[in-house]
């Protein structure tokens, strides 16, 4: 288990910024549209990261946790399609090639609603907090553009998905980790959809699926207690379930202050779950890949200016903190 961070570094000065601060393991892309990385791009950008020390643990699968990027692959998730089909078999291409290069894991979200979150909060010393308040969501959109599906119906896509990927990835030898839904919102509907992987109950079926070694989450610890009635208390359990099972391929290590439909998400010191408890079960269970920062609240001069300035510094300057506080938990555990 070690320290990790994910995105893509602006230039070589952050590169060398990354390595003095510890943070020897990424999850980062190769530059370029998704569609041009091969196991030469791939290559290519693990040596440039090599010659910072910097090993490129994991890359992205086109499946990002907003439901539109530009670059993004468009129906893989949607209604049986000719588009679904060429689409998916581009991924499994990626998986091909991300596999030839040596990655250890590609992630990846499912999701066609996106991320989803109400108006911010503010925190200590007037720090931006992301925030998801269920009473305060709008309820006046009107079905989902892409249409409305229950249940059954994206298990049903999510069923046909892995059936296709899930033997790629392991003939490849490459894992594929998937992010739970954010937020997930219980068995409520949303513009006529279910997030089924929005609760502990569908990421314990979402695994039991097309069982594989090479298949299980990109663990966001944060959504994870976003789905939880008493996080604080329960947030334990739910990582000893998949830690005991190899079905935790990275963790995004972050804290909330709120749980089920109502929370805030914080600096991993100041929220309800006990990070230094938390970290102490993934060594239980034996988990042995990247820690990393995600959500970090934003820094700025004040909380309470729509034209406040924000430095240019302050995203590195939030995961630095984030970083040590990581280092320090390890080296507090290790035995």
């Amino acid at each position: 288990m070690y320290l990790g961070t994910q995105g893509q570094p602006d230039d070589d000065t952050e590169l060398q910024l990354l390595s003095q601060l510890g943070v020897n393991h990424v999850s980062s892309d190769p530059p370029g549209d998704w569609r041009t990385w091969d196991r030469d791009g791939f290559s290519v950008y693990q040596d440039r990261l090599a010659k910072f020390g910097i090993n490129l643990d994991m890359t992205l699968m086109p499946l990002g946790s907003r439901s539109a990027f530009d670059n993004d692959v468009k129906n893989v998730f949607l209604a049986p399609s000719i588009e679904r089909d060429q689409e998916i078999d581009q991924i499994c291409h990626l998986i091909e090639e991300a596999g030839a290069a040596g990655i250890r894991a590609l992630r990846y979200n499912i999701t066609i609603l996106g991320h989803m979150r109400t108006e911010p909060r503010y925190g200590r010393g007037g720090a931006q907090l992301s925030s998801f308040e269920y009473s305060k969501l709008d309820q006046t959109l009107g079905e989902f553009e892409g249409g409305a599906a229950d249940a059954d119906e994206m298990w049903e896509r999510i069923d046909y998905f892995l059936s296709r990927v899930v033997p790629v990835a392991e003939s490849n030898k490459v894992q594929i980790a998937c992010h739970p839904q954010d937020p997930g919102i219980a068995d409520n509907l949303y513009r006529g959809v279910a997030r089924v992987m929005g609760t502990v109950e569908g990421l314990k079926k979402f695994v039991s699926m097309h069982e594989s070694p090479y298949h299980g989450l990109n663990f966001c610890q944060g959504t994870v207690s976003e789905m939880l009635e008493s996080p604080g208390e329960e947030i334990f359990d739910v990582i000893r379930y998949f830690g005991e099972r190899n079905k935790i391929f990275n963790v995004h290590f972050r804290n909330i202050k709120g749980g089920l439909l109502d929370f805030v998400e914080v600096f991993p010191d100041e929220g309800d779950i006990n990070m230094l408890d938390a970290i102490k079960v993934y060594r239980d269970v034996g988990y042995r890949y990247m820690l990393m920062p995600d959500h970090v609240p934003g820094l700025s001069l004040k909380s309470d200016d729509e034209n406040a300035h924000w430095g240019s510094s302050a995203r590195r300057v939030g995961f630095a903190y984030c970083y040590g506080y990581i280092n320090a938990a390890l080296q507090t555990i290790a035995e």
